[in-house]
């Protein structure tokens, strides 16, 4: 399939929660029908996250087929209409089209840091909400993975250290086995995963100011 190229300067149209939440039921459809490395809405939203606040050259050099349908887990060679997991042509095509509105709406809330809210997953305890960002983290640090190269000047930011924590880090990057008051970090520990949840939407933001810094005037 010839995938559309993504376009910035395209019209902000968000996905509606009706829309977020029908795209998560197909995700979940798509896992428990058995398709290989579909993502989770959180890490489909971390993955895009990654792309729009991370170097420039992403999305500017690597043709859309090579990292939107790593969503799904990917179209097979050459991109085999029979590798992918979706019923339909038609199906596939709403479904690439709503990812790219929701990366346009990421990278524009991400101009406007006080408005914008990652998609985490969050749990009830008693009267407390605990968020658990393992799955955004994983899916931003795939989005590394396309040209790990580009990031070599992010990592040596502390504040970057609870996302390498809670996506599972990354090969030949250091990551911190304590969190930012020295306590062992314990993955298994919802208190601990919380407070480290709590503190990626910081690193990501000082990440994107980075990438910003470098990027070329226009």
């Amino acid at each position: 399939m010839d995938y559309p190229r993504y376009d910035p300067a395209s019209p902000l149209t968000p996905l509606s929660p009706a829309e977020l939440d029908h795209l998560d039921a197909l995700l979940q459809t798509l896992q428990a029908n058995g398709a290989d490395g579909v993502m989770s809405l959180d890490g489909v939203d971390g993955y895009l996250t990654a792309l729009a606040a991370g170097p420039a050259a992403l999305l500017a050099t690597l043709p859309t087929a090579e990292w939107l349908p790593l969503v799904w887990g990917g179209d097979g060679p050459e991109g085999n209409e029979g590798a992918t997991p979706f019923q339909s042509k038609r199906q596939r095509k709403a479904t690439v089209v709503q990812l790219l509105r929701h990366l346009r709406h990421v990278a524009e809330e991400l101009q406007h840091p006080a408005r914008w809210e990652p998609i985490f997953s969050i749990a009830e305890q008693g009267e407390e909400e605990v968020a658990d960002a393992s799955d955004w983290c994983a899916g931003f640090l795939q989005a590394v993975d396309l040209q790990p190269s580009l990031w070599d000047a992010a990592w040596a930011d502390p504040a970057l250290a609870p996302l390498l924590q809670l996506g599972g880090g990354l090969e030949g990057v250091d990551t911190p086995a304590v969190d930012a008051k020295g306590a062992p970090v314990d993955l298994d520990d919802a208190a601990c995963v919380d407070r480290l949840s709590r503190a990626v939407p910081e690193g990501v933001l000082r990440l994107r100011a980075l990438f910003n810094a470098a990027a070329p005037a226009a």
